[in-house]
């Protein structure tokens, strides 16, 4: 029988064991106590933040499955379904970059097709430490290396995603991984454990002693001896998850599958309890039918290995034959080693013998916490920031940050053209992706800005769904759901804590009046080494359909000679909290932009109507960096010159302000007029503010004083931050 000294090691505190002997009425073994601390670690319960995630919004007349199975589902029309989910694998990408990042894209993606949706596109958001740390190169060149090696060799296109870098990220990097996958909706598969006496299968590569501990390391703080986790650690092979998918997904089409779930987090241990718990059911498990790869290996290893490219399923009893043919064919392992029980209980025997039996419900509901929070005093304070700066030498330095700086270096590492349907490209502000075989494509985003977060996590977390929003309307797409990852420190600090709750409450406020629902999530929590936590992030992905994919909108023109500029939105110079104040004038501190959400949605309808229309040639939103990072992305991309005219008498607050709600689009001389009266009967503003020609970066102040920079200047300073930091180590 174990200890309370044994249950602490494995992440469990007193009073949670306690809990433990009560449920059984008798202590636990060493198997029954490593299946309790893995489903009540944070990852795989949720207990701090249970309570609160319930109060978002997830309903939608085209939700089909929202939060509770492997990933969230949108109806696309047509009998076509979007299933999506967004994941962090932040601990084992620290740890060991390359197999952590690798095996957060090939976990993510097995969500995807354990709900029989082909995978079409991945993305991915990286936050790493400043690249002055010592760590920061080493860990960007695994990750990114890690994610491209897993997903080129899979054959899924990835298209978009993020990468900042901050020195609130040093200790602990944050790697979340994204997939879309297409379905069709009458054949969308769960996680159920159906009835008594049906089959439990095991297919896929061999168990063996990797990430063990994986679950309950990523509900863990980092301290000084973090490295030596480096064992729990899964290591990922892309072939065999290519072999698995196909296999998987020709078995779904014979009908023979009840139930399927991945073996993620908590491996075998959280598969067969999240299948028996979704009917009430139990699960029975011979230990010594499942596949190893190692000798002597324990039922507590066994139950608790997170070794890659698995799957657990229910099949009909009867199809036996049938579905191991399939997996035969495949070079897969296929075993029978249980069944469901109608007992409520997982058993588990080894060397015949039971070495576990465990309800249920105790295991699968988890706890629930209401951890203590501390109400924070966000600063209203408006801080000073200089604007006397010379536009040209800010928006210089600006495109020489690594957080504005082209991530060329990282997207071309990644194969964004397999399956050939990749119509949105990375660098763009959605990823867009043709529905194979149809007219229709859908969007992808990810977004957060976590320097507004970290100065007011409600707003902040209220303007990654705005922006995500923006993104999609920016290529003509209708937005239709979310997906998040809240990333956050230890939860147990009520400041932290109630970051966690104003994220929470922002997202929602955000979702509800874009009626763009949370389908799926993930929270990672524990964030923090030696006690300093990561900035609040909280990760949003977000999803749109085109419903005519020739009705796609560029974020450059193909044709860009003398097109018209035109500002969508109101500017008003909103500095504070902007990365021009974090960049030129060191100021961290202020009061992110305030967001009007009945303005985002109407500005976002007339995009989406702008587009329809075909009136515009390209469109783009603002964010980082305002509307002079904006313009230069607009001629970088385009391969010309603007020329620009202000109206605004402070030419930093215009071209840097970080107002919420705009665009900026362009157009020929043939529809300008067409989209200023449409925009003035709607009481829209749109302000015609240049043009693009010429081979320069060129702005005409209120003043008349005119200045301008070469765009083959600006070109060279975007593109080279990546080349120059990352040759370093190559």
């Amino acid at each position: 029988m174990t200890k309370i000294s044994q249950a602490k090691e494995l992440g469990l505190s007193s009073e949670e064991y306690k809990k433990i002997n009560l449920q059984l009425g008798r202590k636990p073994n060493i198997t029954e106590l490593g299946i309790f601390s893995a489903m009540w670690s944070e990852h795989c319960s949720y207990k701090s933040t249970k309570k609160w995630l319930k109060t978002l919004p997830t309903s939608a007349p085209w939700v089909i499955q929202g939060p509770g199975e492997n990933a969230g589902v949108i109806d696309l029309g047509d009998g076509l379904a979007a299933v999506f989910k967004m994941e962090s694998h932040n601990h084992p990408s620290f740890i060991e970059p390359y197999q952590g990042a690798a095996t957060g894209v090939g976990g993510i993606m097995r969500d995807i097709f354990t709900m029989g949706a082909r995978p079409i596109a991945n993305l991915n958001c990286l936050r790493f430490g400043s690249p002055k740390h010592s760590k920061t190169r080493h860990l960007l060149s695994g990750v990114v290396s890690g994610i491209g090696g897993y997903g080129n060799s899979i054959g899924v296109p990835t298209i978009g995603g993020e990468c900042t870098f901050d020195e609130g990220y040093n200790g602990n990097i944050l790697v979340n991984a994204m997939t879309v996958g297409i379905v069709n909706k009458n054949n969308i598969f769960y996680a159920k454990a159906g009835s008594p006496n049906s089959p439990l299968v095991y297919v896929g590569a061999k168990t063996g002693r990797d990430g063990i501990h994986g679950a309950s390391m990523a509900s863990s703080s980092f301290n000084k001896d973090s490295e030596n986790k480096r064992p729990t650690v899964q290591v990922g092979d892309p072939f065999t998850e290519k072999l698995l998918l196909e296999a998987c997904l020709e078995l779904m089409s014979t009908k023979c599958i009840i139930g399927i779930q991945d073996m993620g987090a908590a491996g075998l241990t959280s598969s067969s309890v999240e299948m028996a718990a979704k009917d009430g059911k139990g699960i029975f498990i011979d230990l010594d039918k499942v596949p190893v790869r190692e000798e002597n290996m324990t039922p507590f290893e066994i139950m608790l290995s997170e070794s890659q490219e698995r799957m657990l399923m229910v099949i009909h009893p009867g199809s036996e034959k049938k579905a191991a043919q399939i997996f035969k064919k495949w070079e897969l392992d296929f075993n029978i080693i249980g069944k469901v029980t109608d007992t409520k209980n997982i058993v588990l025997k080894s060397n015949n013998k039971i070495v576990a039996n465990i309800p249920i419900e105790p295991l699968a509901n988890g706890l629930i916490y209401d951890r203590a929070h501390k109400k924070i005093q966000y600063s209203l304070d408006k801080i000073r920031i200089n604007t006397k700066n010379n536009w040209k030498s800010s928006l210089t330095k600006l495109l020489n940050e690594p957080d504005l700086t082209s991530k060329e270096w990282i997207w071309e590492q990644y194969d964004h053209m397999v399956m050939g349907d990749t119509i949105g490209f990375p660098g763009s502000e959605s990823g867009v992706i043709r529905i194979h075989g149809s007219n229709k494509a859908i969007a992808v985003t990810t977004d957060c800005t976590p320097r507004y977060c970290a100065n007011n996590a409600e707003l902040g977390a209220c303007q990654a769904v705005v922006e995500s929003y923006r993104n999609l309307c920016a290529v003509g797409s209708k937005p239709l759901a979310i997906t998040d990852c809240l990333n956050f420190g230890n939860p147990e600090n009520p400041h932290v804590m109630r970051q966690i709750i104003d994220s929470i409450k922002g997202i929602s406020l955000a979702c509800k009046a874009l009626s763009m629902p949370v389908v799926a999530g993930n929270v990672s929590l524990y964030n923090e080494t030696e006690g300093e936590s990561i900035p609040p992030t909280p990760q949003i992905g977000a999803v749109g359909i085109i419903k005519d994919v020739n009705k796609y909108v560029s974020n450059f023109p193909s044709e860009p000679n003398n097109q018209n500029i035109i500002l969508i939105g109101d500017t008003k110079g909103h500095l504070s909290c902007s990365i021009y104040a974090q960049k030129i004038e060191n100021i961290n501190k202020g009061t992110p932009p305030p967001i009007e959400l009945k303005k985002e949605l109407k500005y976002g309808i007339f995009i989406q109507e702008l587009c329809s229309e075909e009136f515009i040639t390209s469109c783009r939103d603002l964010s980082d960096g305002g509307l002079g990072i904006a313009l230069t992305e607009l001629c970088l991309m385009s391969k010309i010159g603007c020329r620009i005219e202000s109206q605004n008498s402070n030419i930093i607050a215009w071209l840097f302000g970080e107002d919420q709600s705009r665009y900026i689009i362009t157009c020929t001389d043939i529809n300008l007029n067409n989209i200023i009266e449409k925009a003035r009967n709607k009481n829209i503003s749109a302000e015609v503010i240049g043009r693009l020609v010429g081979k320069n970066f060129e702005v005409t102040e209120q003043s008349k004083k005119t200045d301008k920079i070469s765009i083959d200047k600006l070109e060279n300073i975007r593109n080279n931050w990546f080349k120059d930091y990352i040759s370093i180590i190559n």
